[in-house]
């Protein structure tokens, strides 16, 4: 009995690999995958130096670069990028975004983006309280695979109240897409 036993789980053991098919000269798979909306950015100018350049008095102004990637959905899609002055300048009695030393001193901007984006059409004052747009994307917008350029070119008023030295301030950048 102990023998009989022994046999037929050793023939059902060697024909089991047979039964499920499991092995064979070649085999087949189905990849699957889910394309979402995506965004990323990196800032390629890491300090922007504002200088005043020409006259007495002129503004100080620099460029800060940036390189963009997004894709947004088909249909309905949209994205953004957006800037705010996360650190004020400091330190005390320079420049101010939050509280300006004189009335009619803004640190102000103007973009450029290439498509798909849509840069800020007109001159924007930047802010410490709220974010304020750089670039908009519509439907179906994709950027190159490298990623495509952007830049923010800053003016901040040049007033004689300002006290001589050094001051700086922190910018984030931030990127969306739907």
């Amino acid at each position: 009995m102990k023998r009989q036993y022994i046999l037929a789980l050793a023939a059902a053991l060697i024909s089991a690999p047979a039964s499920y098919g499991q092995f064979a000269a070649s085999g087949t798979t189905t990849l699957s995958v889910t394309v979402s909306a995506e965004a990323a950015l990196s800032v390629t100018t890491s300090t922007t130096t504002l200088a005043a350049l020409g006259t007495i008095f002129n503004p100080y102004t620099g460029t800060t670069n940036l390189t963009y990637k997004i894709r947004t959905s088909q249909s309905t899609g949209t994205g953004n990028v957006t800037l705010k002055v996360t650190s004020d300048f400091s330190p005390a009695n320079g420049p101010s975004v939050t509280t300006p030393p004189s009335a009619g001193d803004a640190l102000t901007y103007t973009c450029t983006a290439a498509a798909p984006a849509t840069g800020c059409s007109s001159a924007t004052t930047a802010s410490t309280a709220s974010a304020t747009s750089v670039a908009t994307f519509g439907a179906g917008a994709s950027s190159a695979n490298a990623g495509n350029a952007a830049s923010t070119a800053w003016s901040l008023t040049n007033d004689p109240v300002y006290h001589t030295g050094s001051y700086t301030a922190t910018v984030t950048y931030t990127i969306s897409a739907t």
